[in-house]
């Protein structure tokens, strides 16, 4: 366990100019004592550790020092061969880059361990994109990974409906969602885009250029934390309609199979109390009466169309088509 702790100690002062006792005591979960305890160690032990004193001072490495990672473990060396999309990396014009980093790793790692990636590789492998869908590259996703990595403004044309408009865009992430990809970008007050961060549809892209001009992040931005947002907005944004439907307790289970899963789940926690059939009653919100209409006929006799009246007459019309299909 403390030989752990120092080499995690050794790394984090090895990625960073250097950290006060308190930064390290958090980032090691142990006390500012315990920190001045390990510093010292690793000074017997042959590692420059340096320690400024006063109240602006803290600990870095001196003398340019670097470490091997021949701290990482088996579980820990498969761990790292896994952390990544193939086909991503790939598509983002990284592929080469990314196999130069997994042989400099193999070289650093001891030598039991360095059939980590081949045996990560042979038992895992991730997919991106979903079911029933051809993967494609977008043309300018390179691109646009290349401007994102070195902070550059974008002037890009995108098309919207019928149309094409023109945006100044600062590119903060790619997030890929079932095998599309997404970008994340702050639009310019005065390109019509209203400002702030906004989410683009890559392949929606017609034209992208980067301009010799960098911008400075914010620092608080959280990509993932972004995403989630304006995914659960999208997701609410889209839930139009509302239909009411009589489920028997099958239906009720079967529902977030079919439908969107948090509308279900809200529509069924927000159910009263089963009738004497045991069947609930619920108030679904849905994308259209049309999506409605098909999601909701894959429940058979499970589900009860009550309202609105004219999506009860087509289930019925519905029903009426199926008996005399099966008389």
């Amino acid at each position: 366990m403390r030989a752990a702790r120092l080499i995690k100690m050794v790394l984090l002062l090895q990625s960073r100019p250097s950290m006060t006792g308190a930064e390290l005591a958090r980032e090691l979960e142990v006390s500012e004592r315990t920190v001045a305890r390990d510093v010292l160690s690793l000074s017997e032990a042959g590692i420059p550790v340096y320690a400024d004193r006063g109240r602006t001072g803290g600990y870095r490495l001196i003398g340019g020092y670097r470490t091997r990672l021949t701290g990482l473990g088996r579980s820990e060396a498969e761990a790292l061969f896994l952390s990544g999309v193939p086909s991503a990396l790939r598509e983002l014009g990284l592929a080469d880059a990314a196999s130069a980093a997994r042989l400099k790793v193999s070289a650093a790692l001891l030598p039991e361990l360095r059939d980590a990636a081949t045996g990560a590789a042979q038992r895992f492998h991730l997919d991106a994109p979903g079911w029933y869908q051809a993967p494609s590259t977008p043309e300018l996703l390179p691109a646009i990974a290349e401007a994102l990595w070195d902070d550059r403004v974008l002037t890009a044309r995108y098309s919207r409906k019928d149309t094409e408009v023109e945006r100044v865009l600062e590119p903060y992430g790619l997030v890929l969602k079932a095998g599309v990809w997404y970008l994340a970008a702050r639009a310019g007050d005065g390109d019509g885009a209203g400002g702030g961060h906004r989410v683009y549809r890559v392949e929606r892209f017609t034209a992208v250029a980067a301009t010799e001009d960098r911008f400075v992040r914010d620092p608080d931005f959280d990509l993932p934390a972004f995403w989630a947002e304006r995914a659960a907005q999208f997701a609410r944004s889209i839930l139009r309609e509302e239909v009411t439907v009589r489920l028997t307790p099958a239906g009720a289970r079967w529902l977030p199979h079919v439908t969107d899963r948090t509308a279900a789940a809200e529509a069924i926690a927000a159910a009263g109390a089963p009738d004497d059939q045991g069947r609930i009653t619920v108030t679904l919100a849905v994308e259209t009466l049309d999506v409605a209409y098909g999601q909701l006929l894959g429940l058979g006799p499970e589900a009860e169309l009550l309202g609105p009246p004219e999506l009860r007459e087509r289930f019925a019309a519905a029903a009426r088509r199926l008996a005399g299909l099966y008389e």
